[in-house]
């Protein structure tokens, strides 16, 4: 008697792609990977799976303990761990160029299309300069993109570094802290005074800051930056 056939794979069901689908998709590894290289080269902050990660887990944390749906918050994770791999293309308009690759990978995968809807607008708007947080989705991806600011993202040697290398440098730890009875969401960070002022922070980072108060505004919340136990918003 031959040996038994192999069962087949199992099949993600439309609505029931999840982080962890992306997460190990390897299309959309490449792309995160090659798309750091190529800022690690142009002198950018880390952008690899490390803040892909951070960012979707920030952000499905935000809406699930907001009280938002389940799938929602999923929905929210996918987002962000996909939200910069457009730096493969360019680093400029990487949102959109996000949104292109992230629609024909979702679809391949059998994202409905309402959700491939939700996450390719919360891709394409997560930069300040240009985006506008609408969706619950969307603005919790905003607020958690802009939560990571942390030393381990530095790349360049102390010599090279400008404001933005200075500012994460000095940053020992960041803190995305929500609570969920007050509907405050809280960023706190411990700033190395000795290597970057809280001032040269606000410098780089206050349009960051705006928008995430926005977004938080989407979600019926308060957004608050404390640093070094300080209340600054």
């Amino acid at each position: 008697m031959s040996d038994p056939a192999p069962a087949p794979l199992p099949v993600t069901e439309p609505g029931q792609v999840t982080l962890e689908t992306v997460q190990h998709d390897e299309e959309l590894l490449a792309y995160m990977h090659v798309g750091d290289e190529y800022l690690e080269r142009i002198g950018y902050t880390e952008h690899s799976e490390r803040h892909g990660n951070l960012t979707a887990h920030i952000a499905r944390n935000i809406l699930l303990r907001l009280g938002f749906p389940e799938r929602s918050a999923e929905l929210a994770g996918i987002a962000g761990f996909m939200h910069d791999i457009g730096n493969v293309v360019s680093r400029e308009d990487h949102g959109l160029s996000t949104a292109m690759i992230a629609k024909d990978a979702l679809l391949r995968l059998g994202m409905p299309y309402q959700e491939v809807a939700l996450v390719l607008n919360a891709v394409g708007n997560h930069e300040e300069e240009t985006g506008f947080p609408a969706t619950p989705v969307a603005a919790a991806v905003i607020i958690a993109d802009k939560s990571d600011v942390h030393q381990t993202r530095v790349r360049s040697v102390p010599t090279e570094f400008d404001i933005h290398d200075r500012v994460n440098d000095a940053a020992s730890r960041s803190f995305v802290r929500v609570d969920s009875d007050a509907r405050i969401i809280t960023l706190e960070i411990d700033i190395d005074t000795t290597k970057s002022g809280v001032m040269e922070y606000f410098e780089i980072f206050l349009s960051r800051m705006q928008v995430a108060r926005k977004a938080a505004e989407v979600l019926d919340a308060r957004f608050s930056l404390v640093i070094n136990g300080t209340k600054l918003l």
